[in-house]
């Protein structure tokens, strides 16, 4: 059994390992240079690599180095912080490249394997098993990530970006983050997820998302106006203040208005409004239940482009 385990691994780190690159990236911050490193995956020959958001976010430079030792510069293609999820592009062709697996059949306790650059050690190779499936993370600008995945194979500085993969060698995961200082619980972004991230990126070099043009507050809604209203959560979504001119402002939504469905979805809070405000609902009239002055009410909005 362990030569078996052991064989799997090896497998896994001699497919995937030509495409896995380091990154060494310089910024600039208060008017002198400033490095970082971080890890990628080249997922097409003709160089498209994936890495994180906060890896090459506001750099100046970013050069990559192979694991044959070829070096590139790089220039991004796009990023999205709210899913920390970047691609970039080198001048290369016929290059080792990792193929996309599917993150929806995973299963707690199938073998994960990590590899990446930590402190700059070129691809190492760490594993471990699925340790829990749909986990919410919240990205550097405070979005909330849904649907990553949770593993015990070892993450350090440095193997941000790099994939996470199974035992067909194929990647289920992009590595993105651990806590501190916690021992075997790191997490990465579910390859479905990024397979939706990157198809945005590289059509409009951003992800295009929708917003309402409205701030609010979560709040805990009684017990009984949950019963008369016949509503799902206990929670939802009060409205604060209202942009001038903007969608929710068109669509008649007032100071106090409290929104508990969108799109016929409920609402328990703001993390449920962005995952629904999506590049689909650009433009297209959606309805949302409102709770206003002991009524229930149905506004239709037409969400615009967040920028």
């Amino acid at each position: 059994m362990l030569d078996a385990y052991s064989q799997s691994i090896t497998r896994v780190a001699e497919t995937v390992g030509p495409a896995v690159v380091r990154l060494d990236v310089k910024r600039r911050v208060r008017g002198r240079g400033d490095g970082g490193s971080g890890s990628g995956f080249i997922f097409t020959p003709d160089g498209l690599i994936v890495t994180n958001s906060h890896v090459v976010t506001g750099t100046m430079a970013i050069e990559v180095t192979l694991n044959d030792g070829q070096n590139f510069q790089a220039h991004l293609v796009g990023d999205d912080p709210d899913t920390d999820l970047a691609v970039i592009r080198v001048a290369g062709h016929k290059l080792p490249s990792a193929a996309f697996g599917e993150s929806r059949g995973l299963r707690v306790g199938q073998l994960a394997v990590a590899i990446g650059n930590p402190y700059g050690f070129q691809c190492t190779v760490t594993a471990g098993v699925v340790s829990a499936l749909g986990r919410s993370l919240r990205s550097q600008n405070g979005r909330l990530m849904d649907d990553v995945i949770q593993t015990d194979a070892a993450l350090n500085p440095g193997n941000s970006g790099g994939p996470l993969v199974n035992s067909r060698g194929e990647v289920v995961g992009v590595n993105t983050a651990m806590i501190l200082p916690a021992q075997g619980i790191c997490f990465a972004t579910a390859i479905d997820t990024a397979k939706v991230t990157i198809a945005q990126l590289l059509r409009h070099g951003r992800v295009r998302r929708a917003r309402l043009g409205l701030a609010g507050q979560n709040i805990v809604l009684p017990r009984r106006m949950v019963r008369t209203y016949g509503l799902e959560r206990d929670s939802a979504v009060q409205v604060a203040s209202i942009e001038r001119g903007g969608p929710a402002s068109r669509a008649g939504f007032e100071q106090g208005d409290i929104i508990v469905e969108f799109a016929g979805q409920p609402v328990a809070g703001f993390d449920d409004l962005h995952r629904l405000l999506t590049e689909e609902k650009l433009g297209a009239s959606v309805p949302v239940a409102v709770l206003r002055r002991g009524r229930r009410l149905t506004l239709q909005t037409a969400p615009e482009e967040a920028r």
